[in-house]
């Protein structure tokens, strides 16, 4: 196999970025802009504040399978494929959504939630795919870009809850359901864009530049779990990534029902969860040039401090729209960059690249079953006993993740 030269190693990984920053920044606000009234159309359809984080946790459980899939699929045909699938299921799954509100469906609605997991999950795969070729000194700043670019659709995208109003006004749907369908015109305009663009492939590239000694015959949940436990940093990472996750998403999908029974409205809950999700990604590029800086567990360990802060502030928070509510799921984001974004550039660092989609889909599978377990337990605790007894609550997650952080600093 003839190898590639490193100045078009360089060259393909400029253009490799470019196409994944202009992917974010159009599919996260097709996956967000459905964020603030998800958890208020589940509770109409099902009749059940209880099953109110249902649809978003689902959703979350969708982003699990499909991030082990289209590991799979990308192990096999490369990062391109892999993540043109994602966009275009997660586009079905949007207009199952306003399918659901239109009939009255709770069913349809938990379907069209599991399609749209794929976006997320191509999301993911996408911030792997930064790192195919990147230099391992700076392998974070290049994962923290393009998460940092998916700010631009994803503040944009909650914050277009009005002009889903009027949209769902116009076309005749369920004003719940506004926002789903935009969602799904912007899922696919991301599909068309890394389908022209992301060529050569950087997967492929990566294998052609340095060939592996030993392909592994096809790819399973055994063996990258196997991998996983083999190298303890890598371990720890997954373990870190999966309890940051489930932290910010338990706290998340309660939020805009906690907020609404204070009186607050749409727009006022958009933009709360604009602000939680500028969080999540505007400060990425710094998140990264940490991580490269001064240790992958070290900032772990920061994100962690600031999620702390985050949920005993939400916890405060009374009902309805408060400063303590605008500044916790702030840093509810913020927290969550900080320890995901370590956590996934050590999962790239420790990863064989023989193996590396497989265990990286398996990574995120993990990632997203603990958030979907963590999102179902929240409706429940919510119910029983409120929103501030599950932001405390969740501060055992948050432990794990510093327990993590540990494990990981002393295997570097």
């Amino acid at each position: 196999m003839t190898l590639v030269a490193p100045a078009s190693v360089a060259t393909v990984q400029k253009r490799t970025i470019l196409t994944l920053v202009a992917t974010q920044a159009v599919g996260a606000m097709g996956i967000t802009i459905g964020i603030a009234t998800a958890s208020l159309l589940a509770r109409d359809l099902s009749g059940s504040e209880s099953m109110a984080g249902l649809s978003q946790t689902t959703q979350v459980l969708g982003a699990a399978v499909a991030a082990y899939v289209l590991g799979r699929v990308m192990d096999a045909r490369g990062r391109r494929f892999g993540l043109v699938a994602g966009y275009l299921l997660g586009a079905a799954g949007g207009l199952l959504a306003v399918l659901a509100g239109v009939v009255g469906s709770m069913t349809l609605l938990l379907v069209g939630a599991v399609l749209l997991g794929a976006t997320t999950a191509a999301n993911n795969g996408a911030r792997y795919a930064a790192t195919d070729l990147a230099p391992a000194r700076s392998r974070a700043r290049a994962l923290s870009v393009v998460v940092w670019a998916t700010t631009f659709g994803a503040v944009i995208g909650p914050n277009l809850t009005g002009v889903a109003e009027i949209f769902s006004d116009s076309v005749g749907i369920p004003v719940l359901t506004g926002p789903f369908a935009i969602g799904s015109m912007a899922m696919l305009a991301a599909a068309l864009v890394v389908g022209v663009f992301l060529r050569p492939d950087p997967l492929l590239v990566a294998r052609e530049s340095a060939p592996v000694t030993e392909k592994a015959k096809g790819t399973s949940w055994r063996r990258a779990i196997a991998v996983i436990r083999e190298r303890p940093a890598l371990e720890a990472a997954v373990v870190g990534q999966a309890a940051a996750h489930a932290t910010m998403v338990a706290v998340m999908v309660m939020t805009p029902l906690h907020m609404e029974h204070g009186g607050a409205g749409l727009e006022v809950i958009g933009l709360v969860i604009s602000g939680h999700v500028l969080g999540m990604f505007a400060f990425a590029p710094v998140a990264g040039w940490l991580a490269d800086r001064v240790g992958r567990a070290d900032v772990m360990a920061l994100g962690g401090g600031v999620l702390l802060v985050s949920l005993v502030l939400c916890a405060a928070a009374p009902e309805g729209s408060s400063g303590r509510i605008f500044v916790g799921l702030f840093l509810l984001g913020l927290g969550w960059s900080l320890a995901t974004i370590a956590a996934a550039t050590s999962v790239a660092d420790h990863t064989p690249l023989e193996v590396r989609a497989d265990v990286q889909g398996t990574a995120d599978l993990i990632m997203g079953v603990a958030a979907a377990a963590a999102g179902a337990v929240s409706g429940v605790v919510v119910d029983l006993a409120g929103y501030p007894a599950l932001a405390l609550g969740t501060i055992l997650l948050v432990t794990v993740l510093f327990g993590a952080a540990y494990v990981a600093r002393r295997s570097a």
